[in-house]
């Protein structure tokens, strides 16, 4: 048996001097992705996040707030830990650096470093930006001595301090990168890093006499460890660097991490660098992803433009908004955020192709097998494409994902999604159940059964609670982010397997409705009650009268479109002793999908009458607003035959 493959994925630690944002959201993600896709091919995954809690910032801003560091470090950490929750992140541990752990693992290597001569103490004077913690050189400066990165104005500082001698091993990492051109990820900043190693880089201060918020110096309590230096070292200490070996030297040789752009050079040389000195092989790749806008501008706080990643979870759902975020851009590029763009997505990928293919099949497998799959039978040549097209389509999503190109393998997914719904019409299995031809009809929905089977196993990485949701439909046990993408096989399952079809996957969004919502941000002021619409009652009736009515239990079995009808729907709805035909005037307010097998109260003793054509036996019943903006159906609140009186 081969031993099973290691493989260790990191995001960057978040700095808790701030609330998350999408950009935090946005690497996590992409990680949490990776990692369920890791342990599907049957890896020994290691997932890592965490937050960075040192620093002149957090002193600051802690100051600011009346609160110690390490109570501005606990209740912002919360903020991250429950995000990821939000999000379903599937991190193996979550480091603070801040944890006991952390100081012992950072002294360590920084006596080891002094001891062996690559570090040592000296007096630096410069340029300072305090927001990023760092020295800034004369010739890397902004106009008006501002910092490159974030542009706010540079503070002239002096003092002693230790400096790692990172000079001494570019050559050796330049060598490694030559050997590796993965090693920086994407192609763009690999020569990014490449070309600023050949321009030489200066020993590296890394102690502050400042501030005492940080891991003391070994040895010398006047000076904390620069917060950088601190904070990159997290990623071994989680691994085991220190307290175990064994975990050690089954993920360190297969660590690769995730971060903004605006992180590279600390990630991609000084990071390395120190792994050189300490004799520990580099990450195998570091991949900078790209920043978000929001319609075309820079977030600020200013313009009360931060996406709040909080809020579309709670709006849309932790899937579509991850769906999104991967899809949207290719993975290493700047992307632009727009909520219009977000429903966009999930009316046409999700709700469209994805929702479509399984309400479809699972509908036809009601109707023409009593939710029972048939025997499988034998494939055509149609069915053999769709098989080595499924094959295609593994190997493909396999490719893009190794490069972190998600948007890419996302494509590949839909694009067998959309090969499933194609496939639909090209067979048309309610002509085949109309002429009689079972066998050609099981083979059929047998293969519809087998793709959906095979798309919830290709989406649960990125859409985990959607991918569940398909499992537990198509009757299976289980989750599919525990399935194994070598352990798929066709037609794998006993015979008569039993479907259990449930809501919409994803009901779409009235873009009209949406728009108005959105318009109005806040709810409208009430209206005087003179200006309310008067409530006009019917005349009184009396109690036979109303027994007169005869209201029953009935659930919707099909839902057409009635041609030139902007409002009708042909309803076909079963009584339990009997099928109706009742035309219904709210088309405006449900999609077909949200009406299907849904229980509702009719009047049945209704005059017939017709309808655009149709004759109509019955009535739902319905309430409104008034202002035709919103319509509900009325629904039993339980499991109650149908056919079961109202009264």
């Amino acid at each position: 048996m081969n031993e099973k493959k290691s493989f260790y994925l990191t995001t960057p630690i978040y700095y808790v001097n701030d609330i998350p944002h999408i950009g935090h959201a946005y690497t996590t993600i992409a990680a949490d992705a990776m990692c369920r896709y890791k342990r599907m091919k049957g890896f020994d995954v290691f997932f890592l996040t965490g937050t960075d809690e040192h620093g002149q910032k957090i002193q600051q801003s802690a100051a600011a707030k009346g609160l110690t560091p390490r109570e501005l470090a606990d209740r912002t950490v919360r903020n991250f830990q429950d995000l990821w929750k939000a999000l379903n992140i599937s991190n193996d541990d979550f480091i603070r650096t801040t944890e006991e752990r952390h100081y012992k693992t950072v002294q360590s290597i920084f006596k080891k470093l002094l001891d062996q001569g690559d570090i040592y103490k000296g007096k630096y004077e410069g340029w300072y930006c305090v927001p990023c913690e760092t020295y800034v050189p004369e010739s890397s400066m902004g106009e008006d001595k501002t910092c490159p990165d974030c542009k706010r104005p540079l503070q002239m500082m002096e003092e002693e301090s230790y400096f790692f001698r990172a000079s001494k091993y570019v050559g050796q990492l330049l060598a490694y990168y030559e050997k590796n051109l993965k090693g920086v990820m994407p192609r763009s900043r690999y020569n990014e890093i490449i070309s600023f190693l050949k321009g030489g880089v200066r020993d590296q201060s890394i102690s502050r006499t400042t501030l005492k918020w940080g891991i003391p110096v070994p040895g010398d309590d006047a000076h904390v460890v620069y917060v950088w230096f601190d904070a990159l070292i997290n990623y071994v200490t989680a691994c085991g660097y220190l307290d175990d070996r064994k975990k050690f030297d089954t993920f360190w040789p297969e660590v690769r991490h995730l971060v903004g752009k605006d992180i590279i050079r600390f990630h991609c040389v000084i990071w390395p660098i120190m792994l050189l000195a300490l004799g520990v092989n580099p990450p195998v790749s570091v991949f900078a992803h790209g920043w978000w806008t929001v319609e075309g501008e820079k977030m600020s706080k200013s313009k009360g433009n931060v996406v709040d990643p909080f809020e579309m979870v709670e709006r849309y759902g932790a899937d579509p908004f991850r769906y999104f975020l991967l899809r949207e851009v290719p993975f290493g590029l700047d992307g632009d955020f727009s909520e219009s763009a977000v429903v966009g997505r999930i009316n046409s990928d999700l709700a469209n192709d994805l929702g479509n293919l399984l309400n479809r099949t699972l509908q036809m497998i009601d109707n023409f097998f009593q939710g029972s799959l048939p025997a499988s039978c034998r494939r055509g040549e149609r069915e053999e494409e769709i098989v080595q097209r499924a094959a295609a389509v593994l190997a493909e999503v396999d490719e893009k994902i190794e490069d972190f190109a998600f948007d890419d393998a996302l494509k590949s997914i839909w694009s067998f999604i959309s090969r499933g719904n194609k496939y639909i019409d090209e067979t048309m299995p309610w002509k085949l159940a109309k002429e009689g031809k079972t066998e050609e009809l099981s083979s059929v929905l047998n293969t519809l059964y087998d793709i959906l089977r095979l798309s919830a196993m290709l989406v649960a990485p990125f859409i985990p609670e959607t991918a569940a949701r398909i499992w537990e439909q198509l009757g299976l046990d289980g989750e599919p982010v525990n399935m194994r993408f070598d352990g798929f096989s066709w037609g794998d399952r006993a015979p008569g397997h039993t479907v259990k079809k449930g809501k919409v996957l994803f009901p779409r969004i009235d873009l009209e409705e949406w728009k108005k919502a959105r318009e109005a941000k806040a709810p409208a002021p009430a209206q005087p009650a003179s200006e309310e619409p008067a409530i006009v009652h019917e005349e009184l009736v009396g109690i036979d009268s109303f027994k007169a009515v005869e209201l029953r239990v009935a659930q919707i079995l099909n839902v057409e479109e009635i041609p030139k009808s902007k409002k009708l729907y042909k309803l076909t709805v079963d009584l339990g002793y009997e099928k109706r035909t009742i035309v219904s005037g709210i088309k405006e307010f449900f999609t077909p999908d949200e009406l299907l097998h849904k229980k509702i109260v009719v009047v049945v003793n209704l005059q017939p009458a017709k309808l655009c054509g149709v004759e109509s036996n019955g009535m739902l019943l319905a309430a409104g607003d008034g202002k035709k903006t919103t319509l509900a159906l009325l629904t039993p609140d339980k499991d109650i035959p149908l056919g079961s009186r109202v009264s």
